[in-house]
């Protein structure tokens, strides 16, 4: 049904895994080189999900991306993804301009992901969109104090600004500020993401052949 396109719009935040420009909190334990591995892994993994969760319909998918280039992406994760430049600003301007492109085109639901987190599913992605039809937010919660996932049934700007990213205090807020404007919301199950040396073991914990 083309028109479930028109309502549902997944996009995924991440960046072009050149040593020396990500993961710089990781490179301090493991190299510039051992860092960008990490990211391509956890990119990997995520669109691997995300292939799994659009065969469930025809929902639109685009991959927002910062370093590298165009072609860069499409031969490194496929030609079968939309991919657009996230732009300037910090991250909750660039998420800002990329939920208000995607309702502008009409888009009922969105739904951003980052490629940071080893433990998120395509159940999860389908659950966001569920809950959707009937709340206005949905969060992905973080360990970290951050979320991995945020959806919206309507553009609601207020929740990226002022924002200290990257720090434990993004999740608190943004539940406060949703608050304060009436909004309903929806939280998934917490996951973690990785970024820093501590975080490493959540990596080895989903990517380790022995577990089943």
């Amino acid at each position: 049904m083309k028109s479930n396109e028109a309502l549902e719009k997944l996009i995924v935040f991440s960046r072009y895994p050149e040593p020396g420009t990500t993961k710089t909190r990781l490179a301090r334990v493991l190299g510039d080189q051992g860092a960008a591995e990490i990211q391509k892994k956890l990119t990997e993994h995520t669109i691997s999900q995300v292939r799994q969760f659009l065969q469930s319909g025809p929902i639109g998918a685009v991959v927002y991306f910062e370093g590298g280039s165009l072609e860069q992406m499409r031969r490194w994760l496929g030609p079968d993804f939309q991919y657009q430049h996230q732009g300037s600003g910090d991250l909750g301007k660039r998420m800002q301009r990329a939920f208000d492109f995607a309702f502008q085109q009409n888009h009922k639901r969105v739904v951003i992901i980052g490629a940071d987190c080893p433990g998120l599913r395509a159940s999860h992605m389908t659950q966001a969109f569920r809950s959707l039809r009937h709340k206005d937010l949905v969060l992905g919660p973080a360990t970290d104090g951050g979320y991995y996932l945020i959806g919206l049934s309507h553009y609601e700007k207020s929740l990226f600004k002022n924002m200290g990213w990257g720090t434990d205090t993004v999740l608190a807020k943004t539940l406060t500020l949703a608050e304060q404007k009436g909004l309903s919301i929806e939280l998934l199950e917490k996951l973690s993401d990785v970024d820093r040396p501590e975080d490493l073991k959540h990596f080895n914990h989903h990517t380790d052949p022995q577990r089943g």
